[in-house]
This record gives structure tokens, sequence and C-alpha cells, in this order.
């Protein structure tokens, strides 16, 4: 069995073309039952109504629905924790990443990959400043994690059921799921297509969620910003320690002494704006760690269809 995992927030718009072309793919898939897992994600709108009636016309139409808003990577963990299939494949119900996708995703599986990319090779429809963030994104994830991905960005994917096994060991809430996958290893390979333009409806993928995941990203898989902060601290040291030492020969030896009230301001507010950058880092690392510490769940299901 193939599984498809669909995260949904108020997609009423798109539900109805992404079940008839997912249906026609799954014709065309020989040898592979499937099952279609829609994670609403709280939607506003009548998502979850038109779920139950696509449910009643297909048994391969299943849903769970979240009791509060928690995001895609929340929507994709909870389908990934759902489903049957031997192996799961992760699609947007914007049809930005066109379901046809499905049959070379299966044919790179068959052949062996546990993990299968759908890398962007163009995308249309989106402006100049999405493709910008995109470019920006994967290479900081590609400079400062120890993980390398495609520089283009990979929105679909497939996994075997060994890399899903291995994927719910890791029940991180403030992590990328997508790093998670490649950081698993396994063997992984990769195909290219053309993001298209939204079918229907706006992206609710904001700019505070596009810095939350940047965070989200590098923090969970690196510590280079720890690194960093020592360094840095330790050349911040140094110099002073070299300068202290200038103002005592310059004073015992050319009978110079020490001046400039305005430059030792600026050094108080420049030192003071760095050191308060350097807290909010190791904050940001030490609310991760007593966020999970305390345990909460990932995401709260309101309901299921179609599960057990």
């Amino acid at each position: 069995m193939i599984s498809v995992i669909i995260p949904a927030f108020n997609e009423q718009e798109n539900l109805d073309e992404l079940y008839q072309r997912l249906s026609d793919v799954a014709l065309k898939v020989k040898g592979h039952d499937f099952e279609f897992i829609f994670v609403d994600d709280c939607s506003a709108d009548d998502t979850q109504k038109m779920l139950k009636i696509l449910n009643e016309k297909d048994k391969r139409v299943k849903a769970i629905r979240f009791a509060r808003n928690s995001g895609s990577h929340a929507a994709l963990a909870a389908g990934l924790n759902s489903c049957c299939g031997d192996c799961a494949i992760a699609l947007a119900a914007d049809l930005q990443d066109p379901p046809e996708l499905i049959s070379s995703l299966v044919e790179k599986w068959e052949k062996g990959a546990k993990t299968v990319w759908a890398a962007r090779s163009r995308r249309d429809g989106e402006s100049f400043s999405v493709r910008i963030f995109s470019r920006i994104y994967y290479a900081l994830i590609n400079a400062l994690t120890n993980i390398q991905v495609s520089a283009l960005g990979a929105d679909v994917f497939l996994i075997d059921r060994k890399v899903i096994e291995a994927l719910r060991k890791m029940p991180e809430k403030h992590s990328s799921i997508y790093m998670a996958i490649a950081w698993l290893g396994f063997t992984q390979e990769t195909i290219c297509y053309v993001k298209e333009a939204r079918h229907k409806g706006k992206s609710k993928w904001n700019l505070r969620m596009k810095v939350k995941l940047l965070l989200d990203s590098i923090l969970s898989f690196s510590d280079i910003f720890i690194r960093l902060i020592s360094i840095f601290g330790f050349l911040m040291a140094f110099s002073g320690f070299v300068y202290a030492l200038s103002i005592i020969c310059r004073y015992f030896f050319f009978g110079i002494p020490g001046q400039g009230w305005s430059s030792l301001i600026v050094a108080i507010f420049v030192l003071g704006g760095i050191q308060m950058i350097m807290l909010g880092i190791l904050g940001e690392y030490v609310w991760r760690t007593f966020d999970e510490s305390r345990n909460r769940p990932q995401y709260v299901v309101d309901y299921t269809i179609g599960l057990g």
C-alpha cells in the first residue's frame, strides 16, 4: 500500500480537483493500493465537510482533524504516525505540487531508494521575493548545518516504511521534518519537477512562519551559533586585553592619557547590542529544550475519519 499524506488548511476550493487527479494517478500506478490521508489543520472553511463527503464516496480517503492549528510539519507528522503504507508520500493540497509526480516517486522507490525527493527545477506563479527567500533558506541550511539539501528546495518526498519508523522515534516539536528525514540518511534519490502556480485560493505561508522554519531548521541541526559565541567572546576578550595594554604603554612611555568618551559610549552600545543578540540565541536554544521537556503533544486530534 502507498499512503499519500496531504496537509490542508482552508483548501476547500482545491479538494475536488486534487481528489480527481489523485484517483487518476492511482489507476496508473499498477500493483499498489492507495490511501489518501488528509490532515485538516483546523480549517475555518468547509474543508472538513468536503473530506467527510469524499470519504463517503471513496473509502481510500481518510482524514485527521486537528483541534487547533499546528502547522504543516505537525500535519505531516500526524499523517506519518497514522499511515499504513509500505511507503508514504507528502503532497500539498494547493496543487502547486502536481499529483502526477507520484508515478516517478514510486518508480525510484521500487528500484531501492528509501527516500525520494522531488526538487523544484522551476517555480511558476510565485513572486520574486518568495524565490529569493527560498534560495537564502537553502543556502543557509547547507552552509550552517552538516545536512546537505537541494539548493532548489523540495516540498514533496517519498519515504519507505523503514524511514517512517525511524522518524517516529524523533518526536521533536521545533524542527523541520524535511531536515529530519535528510538527517536520518538511508538511500536517497532525487527527481526534478516544475512547481506549478497555485490552483485556487491564497497561500497561508507567511513571513513569520518562514522565519520560524529557518530558526527551527538551523537550531535543531547545528551548534554553530554556540561555537561562534565562544569564538567571538574569546576575540573580544583578547582585543580588550590588547587595547588595555596599548593604553598603559602610551601613558607610561609617551605620557599620552586615555581619551575619547564618544568612542567609549559607542563601544558600550556595540558590545551591549552584541551581548543581547548572544543572549537571544542562547534563549532560543533554552526555550526549545524547555518546551521539549514539558512533553506537550506536537498536535491535538479532534477526530479522525476512516482511521482506526
